[in-house]
This record gives structure tokens, C-alpha cells and sequence, in this order.
């Protein structure tokens, strides 16, 4: 659909309205450092009402430079409302530098009218809102939208049928596949389930009300995610049903009607608005973050990528001076032509063990792999295995499930963890390489290659990789999980994707494989019977046994002393 013409000309004069920020945002606001110095003061002109696609009332706040000149505008749309960490972070820090900021509660979330509707609405209610603001005297025909999480996903949808007058995005820690939030090869996220749940139902009411929902969740988090059956048991969290959430925990299958078109990534795939990435290497949807920069990159879509030693919450607290330098810059280059600020590679990640940031060409570098290979006693090494006969197994309980630790989390307790506990514990198989003799880079897609055989014919299969220093301390570095089904005593072999990761592995250090039957309450436990895990009442511990022609895949890095993005050659 091509959209209207706008001519800024055409527009009325505007009045400044005097207005100051909430004393709230201005607070917070004073408590920050490490930030870009102010060029203006920011003003607010707070309820103003954008028409929905329906109709509906969408409650908008304004914030702008208080300065003379045409300033170009960012589109903040939220279902968290306007309220903190919304109005200081992306309202006045972005009006201080020369922005119009319209900062906007999604459709059925913090005063607007309608219904809310997960991820149903967001296309056409911010078609609306650029009609709209295609009206406002102040609006110059230039606009750029940023946010993180969904407020990355709304800008996806958006860029569906992107406006004339879009010319630059930045998603944080972003979203565009609420399937994969929810679902890891059909294992419900149980964790990410609840959490969403309360953000989505008590954010936009205000920090006291989502603080208090937030603490009842913690206390009852054990009692709720061992509930048999586990349908209808976030009852007790959430004070009353959430009817939406019950409907995304039923369709655990990605081809169910039910997520047709509920993802719009594929926006990405045919996009010419420049886009910046941000993510973490410890963020719940760092790999949303990855797929969309390949989409982008394939359709030749000018983009940059920025990947932080962080969380989901933490790139916006700990991360954020990085995180807004970096979206700042795009925006200036994009909507004010002022490029002084853009790095010269498109890529930049901070490599752990190192503590480092590199400047990359692009990502992943290669798609070359090393191959490690388990072995008797707990060996990691490179030599294969020349059978796949029966290595060693462990039984797994769902009734006294593996717990999860650290990770790539919505909660608190995300990010790198010491693994000795839970690697100590009968239902976790470790396989440990040798000290290093110097240091060893990985930069890219890490993944393990399973071969699995079970007694009850229904598994799933919790894969992590680990950083052994000096001192015994075993660190994760990336994961994952997936489901298999077995017949007899034979094998099945499947592939579980670990994330991608930039890890330097220090001379001394060893790496470790970490394999087990789940990660709870991260995911939902298989019952072991065949049965859907919502509504299993009865669990069958299952015998898990690995086969010797298993593999971990790692990506080669460069070594240390080659330039930055050379490749280590082919062996």
C-alpha cells in the first residue's frame, strides 16, 4: 500500500505547550550517567488520543526539544504503559536530543480504549498512528521508530507495509516470534509464559501494581509450576484467568493455525528502512535477534548489529549507556544525516572470557565448524567415535525435575551461573575437554548433534556448553532444548541449535558439555508418557541413554594475533 504524501508545509503552526516530564521521569532521568550531553530540554504534552484502526482510543503522550526547528519524530508503542521506565528512558532522553517522541499505550493497555489482543492489532493501529501523526503541526514527514521487547515487535509489524516516511528503526532485545517466545521445538517456555503473563496483565497499571504481582509470582512460582496438571495453576499468580495465555499454552505446535501470521520477521525479508539490532548474549530473544539481522543482510537491507554481555533486563539498566549511544547514533545518521556517530562495521560483540568488544564485518563469520566428540569417563575430545554403540545414560524424573540455572531468561536469575551444583547432581552428564594450551576463540552458532535412546520412548534433551576455569568453576556459555521420540532401543537423532555465542575460552580453562533430560521451571517438564505437559497428571521417569557417534559443533574463531574476522584456516 504506498502511503500519502505528507507535506509539513501544510500544517498548522504549532504552539509549544509548557509542559515539563512527570517529577518521576525527572528523577529518574538526574540518576543517570555515562550518557550523551543534553542539546534541549524536554517537554511533555501528555493524553493526547490517536484513533485506533477500530476506532479505539489510543492515550499518547507527546515529548519534544524545547527549541525552534523542525525536528524529525520516534514512534515508542507499548502495552507497559507510559508511565517508568517508559517516559525518562525513551521519551525525555530522546526529546533532550532532538526528537519528537510519541509514546503510546497499545490498543486494550494503560487507559486506550478496545481490547487488548496479543500481537493481533499492532499492524494496522500503527498504520493509524502514522495517519495520524501526518496530521500534527509539529511533524516534519520524517520518522523513526526504537523500543525494546515488544515495543520491537510493534515495529516489525509496522514495517509489514512500512510508511513512506519511516526511514529508520532500532529494535532492543526485540521480538517478531511470539511462537518462539513461548515454545522451544514444541517444549512450553514455561518460565517466559508466566512471566509475559504478568508483565502484560499488571505493567500498564502501574510499577506498585506489577511490583506487588511480580513478588506474588515469586512466592508461589514452585507450588504453580508443579502443579498437576499445570493448565489453569497461573490462576493463583495472576489473581483471576488470563485467557489469552491459556489459548498460547494450548498450541504448542508451530504449523497450528492459531500463530498463522502472529509473527511478522518477514518484514525483514523485503525491507529497505535502515535497521539496527541490539541484543544480549544472555537475552531470552537474543536469537530473534540473530534471524532478523540474516534476513536483513539477505535482502540487502542496510543494518548493524550490537550484542552486549547481557540479559533481557539488564541491556536496558546496566547496558543502557552502550545501548542508547549505539541507537542514538543510528537515528542521527537516518533521520538528521549526521553519520559522525556511526562505527565503521556493521557488526560489534562483546567476547566473555575476555571482556572484550570486537569489530566484526559481519555475523556470523563462517559457517565452518570443530566437531567434539563425548567419550568414555567423561572425555571431551576430537577423535570420533568409530561406532554408536551405547556410551552412558542417566534417569531422568519429572517428578524431581533438573532444575534450570542462569541462562537466557526473562527473570533476574538470567545470565552466566556456576554449574558445579547442578553438574554434581546423577540426572547430568558432563563431558570435559583438556586444559587449554592457549587461548580458543568461538564466534558464531554452536549446536549438538544427539544421539538418544530412551526406555519410555519420550524425552526431551537439555544441552548446554560450559567455561571450566583453573579454580573447577564451570560457567555457562550457551544452550538449548528439544524434544525427541524413540522407538525401541534404537537411537533417534536429533539436532538441538544452542544459540550463538563470541566466547573466548582462556589457556588453562577446559570446555564442558553439559547434558541432561530438562531445565525446570524454564521449560515445562516432559511427562514422559506422550502426553501434553499442561495437562499430565501422571509422570513416568524415563531412562536417557547417549550414543557414542554424538557430537558438540563449535565455530571456528579467529585465533589470537590474526585480525579482527580472519578465520581460523581448514584443518
Amino acid at each position: 500500500m504506498a502511503s500519502p504524501t505528507h507535506d509539513a508545509a501544510s500544517n498548522p503552526a504549532w504552539t509549544p505547550p509548557s509542559g515539563k516530564p512527570p517529577w518521576s521521569s525527572r528523577m529518574m532521568r538526574a540518576i543517570w550517567h555515562g550518557l550523551p550531553a543534553k542539546r534541549h530540554e524536554a517537554g511533555w504534552e501528555p493524553g493526547l488520543v490517536t484513533p485506533a484502526a477500530d476506532g479505539s482510543p489510543l492515550i499518547t503522550d507527546h515529548y519534544f526539544p524545547r527549541a525552534q526547528g523542525d525536528f524529525p519524530t520516534l514512534v515508542v508503542r507499548s502495552p507497559y504503559g507510559r508511565g517508568l521506565p517508559w517516559s525518562p528512558m525513551y521519551g525525555m532522553l530522546f526529546a533532550e536530543q532532538g526528537f519528537h517522541v510519541i509514546l503510546q499505550s497499545c490498543r486494550g493497555t494503560g487507559g486506550s480504549g478496545g481490547r487488548f489482543d496479543l500481537w493481533r492489532n499492532e499492524a494496522a493501529d500503527g498504520q493509524a498512528t502514522v495517519s495520524w501523526l501526518r496530521e500534527q503541526p509539529w511533524f516534519n514527514g520524517t520518522l523513526g521508530t526504537v523500543g525494546p521487547s515488544y515495543l520491537g515487535y510493534v515495529q516489525w509489524a509496522l514495517a509489514l507495509d512500512p510508511p513512506q516516511e519511516l526511514k529508520a528503526m532500532v529494535v532492543q532485545v526485540g521480538l517478531h516470534d511470539p511462537y518462539a517466545l513461548f515454545y522451544a521445538d514444541g517444549a512450553l517456555r514455561l518460565e517466559n509464559a508466566l512471566l509475559v503473563g504478568i508483565g502484560m496483565t499488571y505493567q500498564h497499571r502501574g510499577m506498585a501494581s506489577f511490583a506487588r504481582a511480580t513478588l506474588r509470582l515469586q512466592r508461589r512460582l514452585r507450588s504453580i509450576t508443579t502443579a498437576r496438571p499445570l493448565r489453569g495453576a497461573c490462576i493463583s499468580a495472576f489473581g483471576h484467568e488470563a485467557p489469552w495465555l491459556d489459548e498460547v499454552m494450548t498450541h504448542p505446535d508451530a504449523n497450528d493455525p492459531y500463530w498463522s501470521d502472529a509473527s511478522p520477521g518477514k518484514a525483514a525479508e523485503r525491507l529497505n528502512v535502515p535497521t539496527s539490532l541490539i541484543t544480549g548474549w544472555h537475552d531470552a530473544l537474543a536469537d530473534q535477534t540473530f534471524e532478523q539481522y540474516g534476513r536483513l543482510r539477505r535482502a540487502g537491507c542496510e543494518t548493524a548489529l550490537l550484542v552486549g554481555p547481557w540479559t533481557h533486563t539488564s541491556a536496558l539498566q546496566q547496558g543502557w549507556p552502550e545501548v542508547f549511544a549505539e541507537s542514538l547514533a543510528w537515528l542521527r545518521a537516518h533521520l538528521c544525516a549526521e553519520p559522525s556517530g556511526l562505527r565503521p562495521t556493521k557488526v560489534r560483540v562483546h567476547v566473555g572470557g575476555e571482556d572484550a568488544w570486537r569489530d566484526l564485518d559481519d555475523w556470523p563469520l563462517s559457517p565452518a565448524a570443530t566437531s567434539w566428540f563425548p567419550a568414555p569417563d567423561g572425555y571431551l575430545t576430537q577423535q570420533p567415535a568409530t561406532d554408536a554403540a551405547p556410551l552412558t545414560s542417566f534417569r531422568y524424573d519429572p517428578a524431581a525435575p533438573t532444575p534450570s540455572l542462569g541462562g537466557p531468561l526473562l527473570s533476574p536469575a538470567a545470565g552466566p551461573r556456576d554449574n558445579r551444583t547442578l553438574e554434581a547432581r546423577k540426572d547430568v552428564l558432563t563431558f570435559t575437554g583438556p586444559p587449554l594450551t592457549e587461548p580458543m576463540d568461538i564466534l558464531g552458532p554452536v549446536s549438538a548433534r544427539l544421539s538418544i535412546s530412551t526406555d519410555t520412548g519420550y524425552a526431551d534433551v537439555f544441552t548446554r556448553l560450559c567455561d571450566v576455569d583453573a579454580q573447577g568453576r564451570s560457567t555457562n556459555v550457551c544452550d538449548g532444548l528439544a524434544q525427541l521420540k524413540t522407538v525401541g532401543q534404537a537411537p533417534s537423532k536429533v539436532t538441538v541449535p544452542m544459540s550463538f555465542t563470541a566466547h573466548r575460552f582462556a589457556a588453562g580453562h577446559r570446555m564442558r558439555w553439559q547434558i541432561s533430560g530438562g531445565a525446570h521451571p524454564r521449560y515445562a517438564r516432559n511427562p514422559g508418557t506422550g502426553e501434553s505437559s499442561l495437562d499430565a497428571r501422571e509422570f513416568t521417569p524415563v531412562r536417557i541413554t547417549l550414543h557414542a557417534d554424538s557430537a558438540l559443533l563449535l565455530p571456528r574463531g579467529a585465533k589470537p594475533g590474526q585480525p579482527l574476522g580472519a578465520q581460523e584456516p581448514d584443518t
